[in-house]
């Protein structure tokens, strides 16, 4: 296929680029660069030295033969830019990245919130409103997240997308009165996002339904769970394709961030009880399940495609149990900077990408120590100030700070790095 990624030199989209590269597809990055912009902003660059998007793209075409092709477009506000690209490629499909990813940094202030809504939401608006414009028939495969459901179960599964209810019913369809009667619908799961990034992907999904009544699109929503590891296939053959390793309080990953503060000796900064459960899935399954969506696209007229996309899930202390357990390193409770529920269960379905082939990678000490082994190589680049979670979710809330480390702002004391 002819395809755009949209954010392709970010956490999820280099990778993704590279991947779907390796099998054929003719790929274009657009990418605006405002995730190095926001490196810059918080003084808190990728753990791994990440190179310019000119010679990632310059390194994989002399590693594999293969061409990515670059445009630097802002698609929040570069209407017309994104209009006049999607007329000359003529993609088959497209897939949206390109958004504001981290829910502590839309917390940080009510800058960072406007600035979260302002560029989710018109960046999905614009690629949606370019597509009718465009007159094309494109697949649009958008990263969404398992945050829109909130956390918790309802005491059940939480489905794909679509909840069957039923509603009780006292007229027929001439509007006559009739004995009240069940009637089956099936409706979007309700949503309960817990921070401005999530509720960017609840307007995200409201859009999408949109469009596919209004204007037939065809579209797949990915709800997408935490993810963790590093690298891919591809990234792994040329240290100039490394992929990002967040680590700061405001993007770093939660199993990655443990895993790093294994690394440097750093106490694993477990968020109040540590019993919120969360959806995981490793990086290397993320860019199969976006290949598995492609490949299965609606059809033109069909409600948006919903699937789930991870692969497990974990209570947060138990991870911290069990990095601790395999490296020697020690945890600490601290204040949870979030507004949620201190412990929670959660049960998702994720049948789809399991029916359609998806063989899926689950935790193990191997892979576990494969990430730590990356923090360890470049540990001498971490700044041990941006490891606690300082965005605050509301005046109650307090900096995820270990309490060991209150009197040095959070800093890791000399003695304990050497680990």
């Amino acid at each position: 296929m002819k395809t755009i990624v949209f954010g392709g030199d970010g956490f999820c989209g280099w990778p993704t680029a590279l991947h779907l590269s390796a099998r054929g597809h003719d790929i274009v990055i657009v990418d605006n660069l405002s995730r190095r912009a926001i490196d810059e902003e918080l003084g808190a660059e990728s753990l791994t030295p990440i190179r310019s998007i000119e010679e990632r793209i310059a390194a994989w075409e002399e590693i594999s033969g293969k061409r990515i092709d670059f445009a630097r477009i802002d698609i929040a506000q570069d209407y017309e830019a994104l209009l006049k690209l999607i007329g000359e490629y003529r993609p088959d499909s497209m897939v949206h990245f390109a958004e504001q990813r981290a829910a502590p940094y839309s917390m940080k202030s009510s800058a960072h919130k406007r600035y979260t809504v302002d560029n989710n939401t018109n960046a999905t608006n614009n690629v949606l409103a370019a597509v009718v414009e465009s007159g094309q028939d494109i697949h649009l495969v958008h990263l969404g997240t398992m945050g829109v459901y909130g956390y918790g179960t309802a005491g059940m599964k939480i489905p794909e997308g679509y909840l069957d209810v039923q509603v009780m019913a006292s007229e027929d369809e001439q509007g006559n009165q009739v004995e009240p009667h069940p009637v089956e619908q099936q409706i979007l799961y309700p949503t309960n996002p817990g921070s401005i990034y999530h509720m960017t992907k609840v307007l995200d999904q409201t859009l999408f339904a949109f469009y596919a009544k209004n204007d037939r699109l065809r579209i797949t929503d990915l709800h997408q769970g935490i993810i963790w590891g590093t690298n891919t296939a591809e990234t792994k053959l040329d240290e100039r394709l490394v992929n990002r390793f967040d680590y700061d309080g405001d993007y770093g990953t939660v199993l990655n961030r443990f895993l790093m503060q294994a690394a440097v000796g750093y106490p694993l900064t477990v968020h109040g009880t540590g019993g919120q459960t969360r959806a995981f899935i490793h990086i290397q399954d993320m860019v199969r399940c976006v290949e598995i969506a492609l490949q299965n696209p609606p059809q033109a007229g069909d409600r948006v495609k919903i699937f789930n996309q991870m692969t497990e899930t974990h209570r947060v202390r138990d991870l911290a149990e069990l990095i601790c357990s395999i490296t020697g390193a020690r945890m600490e409770l601290v204040p949870n900077p979030r507004q949620e529920s201190p412990e929670n269960d959660l049960h998702v379905t994720n049948d789809t990408f399991l029916d359609l082939g998806l063989q899926p990678t689950t935790l193990s000490e191997g892979l576990l120590l494969e990430v730590e082994e990356t923090a360890k190589r470049y540990r001498d680049r971490a700044d041990m100030s941006k490891i606690p979670a300082r965005s605050l979710w509301n005046r109650t809330t307090h900096e995820g700070v270990p309490p060991s480390l209150v009197q040095t702002g959070g800093d890791q004391p000399a003695a304990a790095t050497a680990g």
